[in-house]
C-alpha cells in the first residue's frame, strides 16, 4: 500500500476519480468475500450434519446439541482473543465506527467475522449471513481508506460502499444494498456518496452472480392484488408486523443484557452457553411441535440429519421458499413466529457471530403466512394467496425491526422478482415502520448502541448533545424587530443580515413572537392576489399582522438535544431562547448553525473525556493527563504557552475558555479562568499545580 500511496501523491488524480475506482474495488472484493463466506457456511454445515453425523452415527439427534456448542467453542476464542468487534450481528459495530472513529475499523475484524460467523451459522446458529458480510465489506473499505491515508469523510464513504456491496452480494439485491447503506448507516442522501455506493453494489453483484448465479433468492409464484380493498388487509398485517418487530428487538436486547450482566462465565465460553440453550431447544423442537397436529411429518424428526435440520437453525431460507409457495401448515408458522426470535436471541445474545437480517425476514414470512391462513379460514370464498402475505410479512417485520422501510420493500422485491405486490409492500412496510417507531424508539441495530450511550440519529451520535447546554452555543445578541415596525423595515432587515427569521419584541423589549422569510413571502403572494384598488404596500403592514405568536421556545439551561426535539415536529429552523422563570425574557436565539456547532463541541468533549479515562491506564508508567484552571494572579496568566517554564516532557493539549475548546499552540495566551489540559510526568504535577494556582513563578 506504500506503493499506491506514492502513486497517488505522484499523479494527484481528482478525488472523485479515486473514490470511484476504490468503490469498484471495494465492491468486487466484498463480492468475492461473500462467495467465500456462503460456500464456507455450506461446507461447515455439510461437515457437521452430513460427514461427521454419518461417520459417527451413535449420537444420532444429539448432533443438534453438539454441533452448535462445538461451533461456539471454536468461534468463541476467535472473537474473544482476536477481534471483539466480531461479536453479535455486526451492523452496530459499523455504526459505532462511523460515529466514534471516523469510519476506522481494524483489518483483522474481517477475517475474524468470516471465521466466527461461518462456524456459528454452519453449525446451526440461528443467524443470517448479511450482517457479517456488511461488516466484512465495511472493514475492507475502511482498511483501504486507512492504508491510502484518506480523509475521514472518504473513509466513511468507503465504509458505506462496503456495506452496500455486502447486501448486494449476499442477497443478489443491488438496489436494496444501496438503500440499506444510505437508509440504515448514512441516514442522509448525498450525491457523491450515492454514486460511489451504486458502483460498489453493482460490482459486488456482478462478482457474486459470476459464482452463485443470477437467479432470485426465492422462486415465487405470480401474485396479483385481488381487490383494492385488500390493501387494508396488508395494512393490518403491517400493524401486526410492528408488534412482532418490537417483540424481536426487545427479546434480543433482553438476552444480550442477560448474558452480559448475569452470566459470569468467561467471555470465551459464553457463546457456547447460548449454543447449548439453542441445542436443547432443537432437541425438544419436535416435542414442542407435537403439541399441535404438526407432528411428525413437518417436525423434521428423522434421518438423515442433514435433511432434517430444525427450522429454527441457520437462516431458514429453504423453509421460507416453502412458505412462499403456501405449502406450510398454520400451526407450524404460528409457533415459529415466537420460536425463531427466541433461537436468534440464544445465538446472538450470548455473543455468537451472525446477522439479524435473515431471522427478521424469516419471522416476517411466518407471520404473513399465518395471517394468510387465518384470512383463508375466515373468508373461504375470498381468493387468498398465502404466499403473498408471507412475502409482504417478510418486508414488514424487517421494516419494523430495522426502521428501513424502503430497504425492506426493495430487498423483498428483488429477492422475489415480482412487481405485482409493490403497493401492498409499501402499505405494510410504512405502517410497520411508523408504528414500531412509536412503540420502541430504537431499532434492532441501534438499541445495542443506546446501551453504550451512543444514540445514532441521521448518521450522528445524538448522545453527544447531552453534555452541551443551549446557552453555550446560542447567539446571545440576536437581531430583533419590533412588532409595530413595518414589513418594509423587515424586508430591509432580511436583505442586510441574510438571516431567515427574527424574534419580534413588544414596545417593552419583551419577546412577543417570531417572524420568518416564509411569512413575508406569504404576505407578498396575498397582496398580488388582491385587486389593484385594495392592494396594500409593505410599509402599511406591521410585523404584528404576520408574526407567529404561538411560540416554541428553548431554555438556556437545558441540553441542546431538547431544543432539537422541539424543532423536529414542525421542522423549525430556529428557536428563541428564554429564561426559565420568564418565558417572555429573550436570552438569545438558537438555529441549525448553532446546533452544528454544538455537535462539534460535544464531540470534542466526548473525545476529551475518553482521553481522560484512558489516561488512568498511563499512570503506572509515570505519565498522566491533568486539568488545571488558571487562577487570577498566577504566574502563567497572560503568558504565551511557548513562554511557560514547563518541563520538556510536559505537553499542553487544549484550553477550555468559557465553554469553547481551543487547540493549544505555542502562541496561545492563557487567561484567568482558562481550564488547561496537559500531559505530564506524575512527579511534575505538584510543580505545575503551584504555577497555575499562583504559588510559584
Amino acid at each position: 500500500m506504500t506503493f499506491l500511496t506514492r502513486l497517488l501523491n505522484r499523479f494527484s488524480p481528482s478525488g472523485g476519480l479515486v473514490l470511484l475506482l476504490l468503490s469498484i474495488v471495494v465492491g468486487a472484493v466484498t463480492g468475492l468475500a461473500a462467495v467465500l463466506f456462503i460456500r464456507l457456511i455450506a461446507f461447515i454445515n455439510y461437515l457437521f450434519y452430513g460427514g461427521l453425523a454419518e461417520w459417527f452415527a451413535a449420537p444420532g439427534r444429539l448432533w443438534f446439541v453438539l454441533a452448535p456448542v462445538i461451533g461456539a467453542l471454536l468461534g468463541g476464542p476467535v472473537i474473544a482473543f482476536f477481534a471483539s468487534e466480531a461479536r453479535g450481528h455486526g451492523v452496530p459495530e459499523v455504526m459505532a465506527a462511523l460515529v466514534l472513529r471516523g469510519g476506522r475499523i481494524r483489518p483483522r475484524v474481517a477475517a475474524a467475522k468470516i471465521v466466527a460467523s461461518a462456524l456459528c451459522i454452519g453449525t446451526g446458529g440461528s443467524a443470517g449471513r448479511e450482517g457479517p458480510i456488511v461488516q466484512v465489506g465495511s472493514t475492507f473499505g475502511s482498511t483501504l481508506g486507512q492504508w491510502l491515508k484518506l480523509s475521514e469523510a472518504r473513509i466513511r464513504n468507503l465504509v458505506a460502499c462496503g456495506a452496500a456491496a455486502g447486501i448486494a452480494a449476499t442477497f443478489n439485491a443491488p438496489l436494496a444494498g444501496i438503500v440499506f447503506s444510505i437508509e440504515v448507516l448514512a441516514s442522509e442522501l448525498q450525491v457523491a456518496l450515492f454514486g460511489n455506493v451504486v458502483l460498489a453494489a453493482v460490482s459486488a453483484s456482478v462478482v457474486s452472480r459470476l459464482f452463485l448465479g443470477a437467479r432470485p433468492a426465492f422462486s415465487v409464484p405470480a401474485y396479483t392484488l385481488n381487490s383494492s380493498w385488500e390493501i387494508l388487509l396488508y395494512t393490518f398485517l403491517g400493524l401486526l408486523a410492528a408488534v412482532t418487530g418490537v417483540f424481536f428487538i426487545r427479546m434480543l436486547d433482553a438476552f444480550e443484557r442477560f448474558f452480559d450482566e448475569k452470566v459470569t462465565v468467561p467471555s470465551v465460553i459464553k457463546p457456547a452457553a447460548g449454543a447449548a440453550c439453542l441445542g436443547l431447544m432443537a432437541w425438544f423442537y419436535p416435542h414442542i411441535l407435537s403439541l399441535t397436529s404438526i407432528f411428525p411429518e413437518d417436525s423434521r424428526l428423522g434421518f438423515p440429519i442433514l435433511q432434517n435440520i430444525p427450522h429454527i437453525y441457520g437462516s431458514g431460507f429453504d423453509f421460507i421458499d416453502q412458505v412462499l409457495k403456501g405449502e406450510a401448515p398454520f400451526a407450524l408458522l404460528f409457533m415459529l413466529v415466537f420460536l425463531k426470535p427466541l433461537a436468534t436471541s440464544f445465538t446472538l445474545g450470548s455473543g455468537n457471530s451472525g446477522g439479524v437480517f435473515a431471522p427478521s425476514l424469516f419471522t416476517g414470512a411466518m407471520l404473513g403466512g399465518a395471517f394468510g391462513h387465518v384470512l383463508a379460514w375466515i373468508s373461504p370464498g375470498f381468493p387468498v394467496s398465502i404466499g403473498a402475505y408471507a412475502l409482504v410479512g417478510m418486508a414488514a417485520v424487517f421494516a419494523a425491526a430495522a426502521r428501513a422501510p424502503l430497504c425492506a420493500m426493495l430487498i423483498v422485491f428483488e429477492m422475489s422478482n415480482d412487481y405485482q405486490l409493490i403497493l401492498p409492500l409499501m402499505a405494510a412496510c410504512m405502517t410497520a415502520s411508523y408504528l414500531a417507531q412509536g412503540l420502541e424508539p430504537d431499532s434492532i441495530y441501534t438499541i445495542k448502541l443506546s446501551r453504550r450511550g451512543i444514540h445514532f440519529v441521521h448518521g450522528h451520535d445524538l448522545d453527544i448533545m447531552q453534555g452541551v447546554r443551549v446557552e453555550e452555543v446560542m447567539n446571545p445578541d440576536p437581531v430583533t424587530i419590533g412588532r409595530d415596525d413595518s414589513l418594509a423595515d423587515l424586508f430591509v432587515l432580511f436583505q442586510e443580515t441574510h438571516h431567515q427569521g427574527f424574534p419580534v419584541l413588544d414596545p417593552g423589549g419583551r419577546l412577543w413572537g417570531m417572524v420568518s422569510m416564509q411569512d413575508i413571502r406569504r404576505v407578498i403572494q396575498d397582496i398580488e392576489r388582491q385587486p389593484e384598488g385594495k392592494k396594500r404596500s409593505l410599509a402599511e403592514i406591521t410585523v404584528a399582522e404576520v408574526a407567529t405568536t404561538d411560540l416554541v421556545v428553548a431554555f438556556r439551561d437545558e441540553p441542546i438535544w431538547m431544543a432539537i426535539r422541539r424543532m423536529a415536529p414542525r421542522d423549525l429552523a430556529r428557536l428563541p431562547v428564554v429564561e426559565r422563570d420568564d418565558e417572555r425574557q429573550l436570552a438569545g436565539i438558537i438555529s441549525r448553525s448553532e446546533i452544528l456547532k454544538a455537535y462539534q463541541v460535544g464531540l470534542m468533549r466526548k473525545q476529551h473525556d475518553q482521553t481522560m479515562r484512558e489516561s488512568m491506564l498511563l499512570r503506572p508508567g509515570g505519565m498522566q493527563i491533568i486539568e488545571e484552571r488558571v487562577e487570577p494572579g498566577a504566574a502563567v496568566a497572560g503568558k504565551r504557552i511557548g513562554d511557560l517554564r514547563l518541563h520538556q516532557s510536559t505537553s499542553v493539549l487544549s484550553v477550555n475558555r468559557a465553554g469553547e475548546v481551543i487547540t493549544a499552540t505555542s502562541g496561545t495566551v492563557l487567561e484567568p479562568g482558562d481550564l488547561v489540559t496537559m500531559f505530564c510526568r506524575s512527579k511534575h504535577y505538584d510543580e505545575i499545580r503551584r504555577m497555575f494556582r499562583g504559588e510559584a513563578g
